[in-house]
């Protein structure tokens, strides 16, 4: 735990590098991947390239929110180590019950509990955990603390491809996407985070045009101002690479970029070839 009097606690699908998890003192609750029956704690032992190959096998993989316990446990933690508040930022719960697990803990914590639904993962949701932190440490109160993690998700863009829509639809995660089904099938999707849910953005003819179309729009919504960037991908390091070198190239205002690949728990829903770019306006 850091030494701010306000504890910032999120879950496994933020995907914030290991080291600023260390430095911020974040505790971080894992999600559930279920591979073949064999249930993992995501970024523990269930890794996304086991996920991908079991993906690409077809082997049966499902995901769960962590139980309210795992929320008890972090919060009781928080409050041992001398907090006297924490703020609790995760998933969009229209995408995971993980926010309402969160909630009914906080009723049983013995310190209070602010519950944050960023509408948003991967860093769009690392990124508010980021900002949460940054004002805990300057001493922030706990609706400080909050209201910094609720604005910096809200300003954030999640925008991303996919190689297919598969995965997506037999998870029940593409929400209005499911237009793009039936005869677009062959299109190359790029979809977008809205309000919580996933939606459908554009249809491209081809994979590489899409992920040329990907970054235009990205470059575009990253604008001028400062900002931070993550690039997010699913066994595809090579082509997440390349993207990140060409906006860092393209990008004026850039502050932080991170490149990462995505967990099991979102790998299980986006599958092999997936590449996002998060946008996050400081």
């Amino acid at each position: 735990m850091s030494d701010a009097r306000v504890a910032v606690v999120t879950d496994s699908t933020s995907y914030l590098p290991a080291e600023l998890v260390r430095e911020r003192g974040i505790t971080v609750v894992p999600l559930q991947v279920v591979i073949a029956g064999t249930s993992y704690d995501e970024g523990a032992d269930g890794s996304s390239g086991t996920v991908a190959e079991a993906l690409r096998t077809k082997q049966p993989v499902t995901t769960s929110r962590p139980g309210p316990a795992a929320f008890a446990a972090a919060y009781a933690q928080a409050a041992e180590a001398g907090s006297t508040a924490v703020v609790s930022v995760h998933l969009s719960a229209q995408m995971s019950g993980t926010v309402e697990s969160a909630r009914l803990a906080a009723k049983e914590s013995p310190v209070p509990v602010e519950v944050v639904d960023s509408e948003s993962l991967g860093m769009g949701l690392g990124y508010a955990v980021l900002s949460a932190t940054a004002v805990a440490a300057a001493g922030g109160s706990i609706d400080e603390v909050a209201d910094a993690a609720r604005k910096r998700a809200a300003a954030s863009h999640a925008v991303f491809y996919v190689d297919t829509l598969e995965h997506l639809r037999r998870g029940g995660r593409i929400g209005a996407a499911a237009a793009l089904l039936g005869s677009a099938l062959a299109m190359k999707p790029l979809l977008h985070m809205v309000d919580g849910h996933i939606e459908a953005l554009e249809k491209v003819r081809t994979s590489a045009k899409a992920i040329a179309r990907l970054e235009e729009v990205a470059v575009g919504l990253a604008g001028s101002g400062p900002v931070d960037l993550a690039v997010h991908h699913l066994a595809s390091p090579d082509r997440a690479d390349q993207l990140a070198a060409r906006l860092r190239d393209r990008v004026p205002g850039l502050g932080d970029l991170h490149v990462s690949e995505v967990g099991a728990v979102v790998g299980a829903h986006v599958g092999p070839g997936m590449l996002a770019v998060v946008v996050a306006p400081r």
